[in-house]
């Protein structure tokens, strides 16, 4: 396993493999080759943005700031900005943006997000901006964090905190959603079903069904023996409603990435590369640094480690000080 790095000048603002180049969309769009040689880009955004997610069909992103109100959709192919988005003031600066894109069954691509308030999720056409999730709501007091819409775009899922503060985790149904969009607002496909008596760090798709989660030493404390207890990596269906693994762990996750459907990329101090079923660590880069976040909120901004799995899941991306690292992945044996 080989680790390429790729010198740099300047900070690296956001990540993203657009097929064997890494670009970096929110820096000006800089462009680099797995040859080392960069081509600079000259977009300017007028705004302090530090995130991006970028859609499935590679022709939008959202550009955001992570710890801010405010982000714009960007037309990455006629390279122009087609609206302005905000979330809730509320605590915004403790925080990570809520936001997601994805793409629905139908071939529309989605926008996920919570433009009037912490704990109001929103669904809008990404292309129109029309609003899917119009109507009569209730009240969910959960602050939605790290959004990211299923494959298949069937389903969501939020992983962010309720006031303590301490990590939880939700899954909706968006075609629910669509026809009653107080479905929102409810009790989800993960809990209560799931018995998580642990804060829950991270979690990311595997697949168009299951989810890996990750735990933090933190417990909810809860009688009883519980489904998913502290420092553990489980994977759950949403079809099934049950957990398919749960291991335990060594170490908080951080952000999790998921690796095809059996493994994910743990990023918190340096990359370790997972298999999600059993959580052991396949193989880890100690001399990749990325930060020490273990969540999605706190006082103390630390930045999501900029990292991105390449799309035929060979390579780990990373952004370093002065450089990008390019890790070669072990070989992949698929689920």
């Amino acid at each position: 396993m080989t680790v390429q790095v790729l010198a740099v000048t300047g900070r690296v603002a956001s990540l993203w493999w657009d097929g064997e180049e890494l670009v970096d969309l929110v820096g000006g769009g800089r462009r680099w080759g797995t040859d080392g040689k960069v081509r600079e880009g000259s977009l300017r955004w007028g705004y302090p943005f530090d995130q991006m997610v970028v859609s499935p069909s590679g022709q939008f992103a959202v550009l955001y700031e992570e710890r801010g109100t405010k982000g714009a959709v960007v037309d990455i192919e006629g390279l122009k900005v087609l609206r302005e988005i905000n979330r809730s003031h509320d605590h915004a600066e403790d925080y990570d943006y809520p936001v997601a894109i994805g793409r629905l069954p139908d071939g529309r691509e989605i926008l996920a997000h919570c433009p009037e308030g912490y704990n109001r999720l929103q669904v809008d056409d990404l292309w129109t901006g029309e609003r899917l999730t119009e109507g009569a709501r209730g009240s969910l007091d959960v602050f939605h964090s790290r959004l990211a819409v299923s494959p298949d775009g069937r389903h969501l899922l939020t992983a962010g905190w309720v006031w303590a503060p301490i990590g939880v985790a939700h899954v909706h149904d968006l075609a629910a959603a669509f026809a009653d969009p107080a479905t929102l607002d409810e009790d989800t496909l993960f809990e209560p079903h799931a018995g998580v008596d642990a804060e829950v760090g991270a979690a990311c798709w595997l697949d168009e069904d299951r989810l890996a989660v990750s735990t933090t030493d933190e417990s909810m404390g809860w009688e009883g023996e519980p489904a998913l207890g502290t420092m553990r990596l489980g994977v759950w269906s949403v079809g099934q409603r049950r957990w398919l693994h749960r291991s335990p762990l060594d170490h908080r996750t951080g952000t999790l990435l998921a690796r095809g459907s059996s493994q994910v990329v743990s990023l918190n101090g340096h990359p370790r590369l997972l298999d999600a079923a059993t959580g052991r660590v396949i193989a880890a880069w100690p001399d990749v640094a990325v930060p020490e976040k273990a969540f999605c909120y706190g006082i103390e901004h630390l930045p999501t480690p900029f990292a991105a799995v390449s799309p035929d899941a060979t390579r780990l991306a990373v952004a370093q000080d002065g450089g990008l690292a390019i890790i070669e992945l072990p070989e992949h044996q698929h689920a």
